[in-house]
């Protein structure tokens, strides 16, 4: 099949549009699955989203990762399925409802009703999800939503109980009474990893307040808080008994405080003071005190309202003395263990109830100026304060959250918690630091997990109980409870679930259901389990080939998330760990580095972006970012059009290059392909491109994506701004020689190699290009790139790396030719008569020779002379600390003394990969490195960089400025040919038209200025029937026509 044309032009979006429509009637995603062996089977799972609203750059990152890893495994050979999930039950879902119903809170949903609100619930959603497919199959991501799970399902809620019952068989669930984080709005206790969510930096009120002692009304304790609101709430207060306490009299006051002695100036400040009376804090232990705010009138329970010791009392900050009330976890302990119930004056909602007349009916955060009022009112208020803190809010709501007693069902997660460290270091982590740092810090201090909601719409948690005699029976599966109530059970949401009793098999009694539903964080960490309806549906050996998951990605906050509960899962049920491999990616942010904002629209519109710039050119700035690192990303337009510039634009314009050339001359794969590679350019690319899939391979192993994308970009670099430059002669020549076939095959080789070396990270370019030189042959065999075998690294040979080396120092001193040009102001179509090149080592200065011409073309120069380095550069020897570093030790900078002073004899000896003898230790050469610095004593301007030095002379005589304009001219013409939109193989009629002297000059070049033009040149003015253009080169006006020879 010959190769056809390639467009003039292309829309990246819309060749996508058409791709994806070409991928869903080929079936090409189902068919990578399908044709796959079964004992290829390799897992990924995929966290659920909730769809109550559309994906946002966050999900469009973490989907991006995992399309890319499970694309390439796929072409590794391994069968991958790829099933959506959706996360269903949960707050989201209950605000969104609350919202549309106009409800406010708990009463409001239990007066409409729980039945009608939980079906309300299920309304809406996957009120998004034809939108998320749309826009996470616009992005490039193939899974599949035909198979999706969700997590409202009844076989995905069964499953999530049986594995709950097998954490009561062991022994893992409990109930208790404890102090946990309490959102006030959704009215339920939270895990502590949902508190530490959302962390935010707000100003609080700080007081100190007098504690009166009922002994001495002169005599007060000081206590601090930042949670004034508390106060009404005090039962006691603790003093370390190891601490030194002090009775203290500010001068003028008729009144004596007690603090902590270490922390006195910081209580006083300037304030002069004498010292009464100093006693450890065992001898306050038993002291009584006054109530300072009436409230729990008659009520207060036995041994309230006095001072108890408690270890954990500091002097880091306030007054060495604490106040105790049921809000802290710290303060509840030391109830528990001096026998104090404690009394509450919240309800559910966070409002003072009528335990506290003077707040009564306020939210507990707008009560704050009221009490501190009242304190100035009574003169208990000793200083008021206001500090910036970071305090935990609602994740869900955005509300402050509380520190309160609630009884609450848990997972002893501290009993696993050895188990569950060991598991982790069976992972693999990217970034290899979250594993022992951010996650392994984590697990080091976990607690155990509190696992119970009073919510509504969620898997209800599976406990019946008798009231009276406190029989308690967990439920394992439909069949159980089916068997236990007589009923049939054909949903386990909360309303139908709460509506059957079941009768105990050992005293014939009735129980009936909990109220509680389960934390939607435990049905996320179950998702391995009940996706595939375990242990009912699926054999042991069938979950096994899909367990652990080979591979898994989200982002950051999910260590403390899904991933977390992942792992606390599959401890618990002695599975080892839940995954093998973890990608964690960062927070895509808006560009001015502020959250992403709806409200201040601060940030593009994912699907605009798409319809403008493409999903190739979104994925590939993902993927290029620091947010595959786990760093944040500020989001930038700026960014996509770079990757368009660097990545597409580039790829496309090669393949458009080869294709135009190819159509011209009738080139044909199937014919005309031949594996010959004699020429050094042809060989150097293949070389690249092996070494490109080396490294890819190499970095996908490991899952670093961010190692991935640039040697991607460096190769696209190479084939367009090197290889197809460099060939460019070897096209355009007109005979279809060997020389001409070898390049035709090289570069399609390349390309095709390169489309299947790129297909998982820019799927969509690459079928293009792939599609487009598809034919029988062997390299393009299949309907789609995504079809293919994954290139195959091999080891490149000795004559290889050397061409490589070799082409590598040519490349070098290219560049620094090209930046002395650049601060000499010279253009490089200006010839210059000699470039002088100093080098370092000699199999450098070998390579150079066997390449000049190389160098005089790209540098314009007529000749190239090799001087010895000394004449135009001095040696500048340096230690490579990594290797001398464990033969010098402390003695580094004596070490670095003596290199500075290095003899001649001792630098050649280095360049020549001899040893020297430095504090009676051999070197070798690879213990330092060697580089030349241009020195300003030459007679031409030099430039150096590493081992290279180069001068170019920069005289330009009559006959160089002459052929400097030649090169203008055919420059102007060959950009004049493009604006009359000839095609390459095009001959042209040339009039050129300007001064005679100019004229004179152009005659001694016309042979090259018409092979370059593919022209017939005449001096003389354009006829009218020809395109024409006014020039300026240099001082000269230069006319010039064109038209097409028929």
């Amino acid at each position: 099949m010959k190769i056809t044309k390639p467009k003039t032009e292309l829309s990246f979006p819309t060749m996508e549009e058409e791709l994806l429509q070409f991928w869903k009637k080929e079936k090409v995603f189902q068919r990578s699955v399908s044709e796959k062996s079964d004992d290829q089977t390799w897992s990924f799972y995929d966290g659920p989203p909730f769809a109550t609203g559309l994906p946002h750059y966050g999900h469009l990152l973490a989907g991006t990762i995992k399309d890319v890893v499970p694309r390439y495994w796929t072409m590794r050979g391994k069968k991958i399925q790829r099933r959506f999930g959706w996360d269903c039950h949960g707050l989201p879902i209950e605000f969104e409802t609350e919202k549309r119903l106009e409800l406010k809170g708990r009463k409001d949903i239990l007066a409409f009703g729980v039945d009608r609100f939980n079906e309300e619930c299920r309304s809406i959603v996957l009120r998004y999800t034809q939108e998320w497919e749309k826009t996470v199959e616009r992005m490039g991501r193939w899974i599949d939503f035909e198979n999706d799970y969700k997590t409202m399902d009844v076989s995905f809620m069964e499953s999530v109980w049986s594995v709950f019952k097998k954490l009561w068989d062991k022994g893992l669930i409990y109930e208790d009474k404890k102090v946990l984080p309490y959102s006030t709005r959704i009215t339920t206790p939270l895990s502590n990893f949902e508190a530490n969510l959302n962390y935010q930096d707000v100003q609080d009120p700080a007081v100190t307040v007098k504690l009166t002692l009922e002994s001495d009304p002169t005599v007060s304790l000081l206590v601090w808080t930042t949670t004034p609101w508390t106060l009404p709430a005090n039962h006691a207060a603790a003093v370390n008994p190891e601490i030194t306490y002090v009775k203290v009299k500010p001068e003028g006051s008729h009144e004596f405080f007690i603090v902590a002695k270490n922390l006195v100036a910081q209580v006083f400040g300037k304030s002069k003071i004498e010292t009464v009376q100093t006693f450890q804090g065992a001898e306050l232990v038993g002291l009584k005190y006054k109530q300072m705010i009436p409230s729990f009138i008659g009520k207060m329970p036995e041994k309230t309202l006095q001072v108890y010791a408690a270890d954990y009392v500091t002097e880091d900050s306030g007054t060495g003395i604490v106040h105790l009330a049921p809000y802290g976890e710290e303060d509840f302990e030391v109830f528990k263990r001096v026998g104090i119930d404690p009394l509450e004056h919240l309800d559910q909602e966070g409002i003072f109830t009528d335990e506290c007349s003077i707040a009564q009916g306020l939210y507990f955060k707008d009560a704050d100026k009221i009490i501190i009022d009242y304190l100035k009112q009574n003169k208990l208020l000793f200083k008021q304060e206001t500090i910036q803190h970071s305090y935990p809010f609602c994740y869900r709501s955005d509300t402050p959250l509380i520190y309160k007693p609630v009884s609450t069902w848990f997972v002893a997660v501290t009993k696993i918690k050895e188990q569950l460290i060991k598991n982790n270091q069976q992972t693999h982590w990217v970034p290899e630091h979250l594993r022992d740092g951010r996650f392994g810090k984590w697990l080091e201090n976990a607690r155990d997990w509190a696992i119970s909601r009073n919510r509504f719409w969620g898997n209800p948690l599976p406990i019946w109980r008798n009231a009276d005699t406190g029989e308690t029976i967990c439920i394992g599966s439909v069949d159980e409870l089916k068997k236990l109530s007589g009923k049939d059970v054909n949903d386990l949401h909360k309303h139908f679930v709460d509506q059957i009793e079941i009768t105990s098999p050992k005293t014939g009694d009735t129980l009936t259901r909990i109220p509680e539903i389960l934390d939607c964080w435990f049905e996320s960490g179950s998702m391995p389990y009940a996706q595939n309806h375990y242990p009912f549906s699926v054999s042991e050996e069938d979950f096994g080939k899909k367990f652990p998951a080979e591979f898994i990605a989200e982002g950051l906050d999910q260590t403390r998330g899904w991933f977390y509960t992942l792992m606390v899962l599959s401890t618990a049920l002695d599975k080892g760990p839940a995954f093998k491999n973890v990608v964690v990616n960062g927070i895509v942010l808006a560009e001015d580095g502020r959250k992403m904002s709806k409200r201040l629209q601060n940030y593009p519109d994912p699907i605009e972006v798409l319809n403008q710039y493409g999903a190739d050119t979104l994925r590939i700035y993902l993927l290029q970012s620091g947010a595959v690192q786990g760093e944040d990303l500020r989001f930038s337009e700026e960014g996509l059009k770079e990757m368009t510039r660097k990545v597409l634009l580039p790829f496309y314009n090669a393949y458009s290059f080869f294709a135009t050339y190819a159509s011209v001359d009738g080139w044909d794969p199937q014919k005309d392909y031949t594996s010959e590679r004699s020429h050094e350019l042809d060989q150097w690319i293949e070389i690249k491109l092996a070494k490109l899939t080396q490294e890819i391979c190499i970095e996908m192993d490991r899952f670093h994506l961010s190692k991935v994308i640039p040697p991607l970009l460096s190769f696209i670099d190479d084939l367009t701004n090197w290889y197809i430059r460099r060939s460019r002669r070897r096209f355009w020549k007109s005979e279809n020689d060997t020389a001409k076939h070898q390049a035709y095959s090289t570069l399609f080789h390349v390309l095709v190699t390169f489309s299947k070396l790129a297909a998982p990270f820019i799927p969509f370019i690459s079928e293009f290009i792939y599609q487009s030189l598809s034919s029988e042959h062997e390299f393009t065999q299949k309907d789609s790139v995504h079809l293919e075998v994954y290139p195959q690294a091999k080891a490149l040979s000795q004559s290889e790396s050397e061409l490589e080396q070799a082409m590598d120092i040519i490349r070098r001193a290219v560049g620094l030719g090209r930046e002395l040009r650049e601060k000499l102001k010279i253009k490089n179509r200006q010839p210059l008569s000699t470039m002088y090149i100093g080098v370092v080592h000699q199999e450098d200065e070998k390579a150079l020779q066997s390449m000049k011409h190389i160098v005089q073309e790209e540098l314009n120069v007529h000749d190239v002379v090799f001087l010895p380095s000394e004449k135009i550069g001095s040696w500048v020897v340096k230690p490579n600390f990594k290797s001398v570093g464990k033969k010098v030790g402390s003695k580094m900078k004596e070490f670095q003394s003596l290199v500075a002073n290095l003899t001649k004899e001792q630098v050649e000896g280095i360049i020549n990969d001899q040893e020297i003898t430095l504090m009676d230790q051999a070197f070798g050469a690879d213990d330092f490195t060697v580089e030349l610095k241009a020195i300003t004593s030459f007679s031409y301007p030099c430039h150096s960089a590493g081992s290279l030095v180069v001068a170019l002379d920069d005289q330009i005589t009559e006959d160089l400025q002459n052929e400097g304009l030649t090169r203008e001219l055919i420059n102007r013409v060959q950009r004049f040919r493009k604006d009359c939109e000839l095609e390459v193989e095009n001959h042209i009629h040339l009039h050129v038209q300007t001064q005679d002297d100019l004229r004179q000059a152009f005659e001694k070049y016309q042979g090259l200025i018409e092979s370059e033009t593919l022209s017939h040149l005449r001096f003389e003015k354009p006829a009218s029937s020809m395109k024409i253009v006014q020039e300026k080169l240099d001082q000269f006006d230069v006319t010039i026509g064109i038209s097409r020879v028929e």
